[in-house]
């Protein structure tokens, strides 16, 4: 057990997805692993343990924002064991090509700040993905027919944003979405020598202003789990 996650030793996976939402992990296991066990509830912070295809699997929560992923990733791996950790969320797409409901796999997460700036210093460390996983989950998403897109994104430290000109310069520079942990757990993932992915689903568009109904997003999230499932395991 650890101060945030109150799992026994072996309760937890060498391979998590993280969604932010709590709840969602909850629906994740429920949905996609057999015989899914709760093994975290400190804080509300839910996570469960199951199998998918006979791989042992957890999915547990992370909370909204850098800090709180953080927290939550450090003691998965540094007490827990976690290997493979691959965020499934949501994300604003930046791009007029990127729609909603498309699948973004990030392939580098641009921040402003990240937990790991105190570290960092001066450097402006690049975090990215890991490249088997990023590669596995693009064929993952071709051979569900999934509609996605490869490329960077913008981890936010903020979610009432009020740069417009910010978003500008990074979408006239290729960025195709936003959301607000991933920089953070590529960050880690370096660090801790394990694999990181961030799988995410459009749920919004910075430029259109369309927004998916919350009664669709669950449903539309599907292929994400799908796809960070079979990135994971891939041989």
């Amino acid at each position: 057990m650890t101060i945030h996650i109150g799992a026994e030793p072996g309760q937890i996976a060498e391979t998590v997805l993280m969604p932010g939402d709590p709840l969602r992990a909850e629906w994740a296991a429920q949905t996609f692993l057999d015989n899914p066990v709760c093994v975290n509830r400190v804080r509300g912070m839910l996570g469960f343990t199951g199998t998918w295809q006979g791989h042992r699997v957890t999915i547990h929560g992370s909370g909204m924002g850098m800090p709180s992923l953080s927290i939550y990733a450090n003691e998965l791996i540094r007490d827990y064991g976690a290997k493979t950790l691959i965020r499934i969320g949501s994300c604003g797409a930046m791009q007029e090509t990127v729609g909603l409901r498309d699948v973004i796999l990030a392939m580098t997460a641009s921040s402003l700040s990240t937990p790991s700036s105190g570290i960092f210093r001066e450097l402006n460390f690049a975090p990215c993905a890991d490249y088997g996983l990023l590669n596995a989950a693009a064929n993952a998403a071709k051979a569900i027919g999934a509609t996605y897109h490869v490329g960077g994104i913008y981890s936010a430290d903020v979610f009432y944003d009020e740069r417009p000109d910010l978003n500008e310069i990074m979408s006239r520079h290729g960025v195709l979405g936003v959301e607000m942990e991933a920089a953070e757990l590529y960050n880690l993932a370096a660090r801790h020598s394990v694999r990181a992915l961030a799988v995410l689903t459009v749920s919004d568009h910075l430029l259109t202003h369309e927004a998916l109904p919350s009664e669709d997003r669950q449903s539309s999230f599907e292929d994400m789990v799908q796809i960070a499932l079979e990135a994971a395991f891939a041989s």
